[in-house]
């Protein structure tokens, strides 16, 4: 083996490592204090009872697919998401769904995590999230 491609070799190895590593420790938690973790059967149910669904993913992805009658509120938005603006825009016990990307994804965990902080009482985190709930086969919609 040449040593040009022995060192490329490495360096893929070391760049693949790097990756799912950074996946590993960007793996959303199992719970959040204060919100209810429900799984995609779960979220069903409470979508059927008219739920409100928040996507906190970019608006990019939001664009190509999300939760039928979803809202989005993108937590990487710092101009319009703050503490000030989220607390206007629920009822404090209106049931809240927070999703985003599935397992891999923290973004809606810490979006419950805030909705928790801010008083809200009826917040549920959708670990399973996007993934989980189009391959269930349930409404989704893309603008």
């Amino acid at each position: 083996m040449s040593f040009m491609f022995k060192k490329t070799a490495v360096g893929f190895m070391a760049a693949s490592v790097l990756a799912f590593a950074s996946l590993a420790q960007a793996a959303a938690p199992e719970s959040v204090d204060g919100a209810t973790t429900v799984n995609t059967a779960e979220a069903k149910k409470l979508w059927d009872s008219g739920a409100t669904f928040i996507d906190s993913r970019k608006k990019e992805d939001w664009a190509d697919g999300h939760i039928a009658k979803a809202i989005h509120l993108d937590r990487g938005d710092r101009e319009n998401y703050t503490r000030d603006k989220v607390s206007k825009m629920f009822k404090k016990d209106q049931a809240l769904v927070t999703y985003c990307y599935g397992e891999v994804c923290t973004r809606s965990s810490q979006m419950a995590a805030d909705l928790v902080s801010l008083g809200y009482t009826n917040v549920y985190f959708y670990r399973e999230g996007f993934p989980g709930w189009s391959f269930g086969g349930h409404p989704i919609e893309s603008k």
